[in-house]
């Protein structure tokens, strides 16, 4: 019978601070969380918070077999500092059939060789964030998302342009290319926005748009 815990658990390699903030938040979700990591001290720190913590090599292809590795179908490579280890244990996941797995690169360079290697999701926490918080900082934007292809998202104030009237008479989406995709109203919770949602003054969008229109569109509140 198969191991139902390992069907829907993820595999998290390396338990530096990325990782382990990593791997609690998804112990948090209730999802069952292998850690593994070189280091005894560290697997003994986390011992009783994830659902299986161990020392290991993560570059020895018999000890993750052993571990049961290719029985979960998602793996987080989130070794930092040694990138020989963070390419092998990336390419030895593939190898062992992991269907979806999640790297952290700590460059660019490293993060195109993960990709050229087949990694189908790479991130770079430190770059990402740090390109967020410039767009906070220097904008009027109260949170922001970037995604591929020069996609984002942006929460920001209605303008007072559109403010008293419905979103469909506004123009925004003519005017500016954007969607408003989401709107909030003080003490309410987010609803989704239709060409007939009336824009209050205060009230908080959600807008989608290419990464220059939902910056310009921020810089109107």
């Amino acid at each position: 019978m198969a191991d139902t815990t390992r069907e829907s658990g993820v595999v998290v390699v390396g338990l530096g601070r990325f990782g382990t903030s990593l791997a609690l938040e998804l112990a948090k979700r209730d999802t069952d969380v292998l850690g593994i990591d070189r280091s005894p001290k560290m697997v003994q720190s986390l011992a009783g918070s994830l659902t299986q913590v161990v020392a290991a090599d993560s570059t020895d292809a018999e000890a993750m077999e052993q571990l049961g590795v290719p029985e979960f179908p998602r793996a987080v490579v989130a070794i930092g500092t040694e990138l020989e280890a963070s390419i092998l244990t990336a390419s030895l996941l593939i190898d062992l059939g992991i269907r979806d797995i999640w790297a952290k690169a700590t460059s660019r360079e490293h993060g195109k060789i993960l990709t050229r290697i087949g990694v189908p999701h790479v991130v770079l926490p430190e770059h990402d964030m740090g390109e967020r918080v410039a767009h906070l900082v220097t904008g009027r934007m109260l949170d922001y998302i970037q995604f591929e292809d020069d996609f984002a998202m942006v929460k920001t104030l209605a303008p007072g342009f559109a403010v008293g009237k419905p979103l469909g008479e506004s123009g925004i989406r003519a005017k500016y290319g954007v969607t408003v995709v989401c709107i909030k109203r003080r003490g309410e919770d987010f609803t989704y926005a239709t060409q007939d949602t009336v824009v209050r003054h205060g009230d908080i969008l959600i807008v989608a748009g290419t990464t220059r229109q939902t910056e310009r569109f921020a810089e109107l509140t």
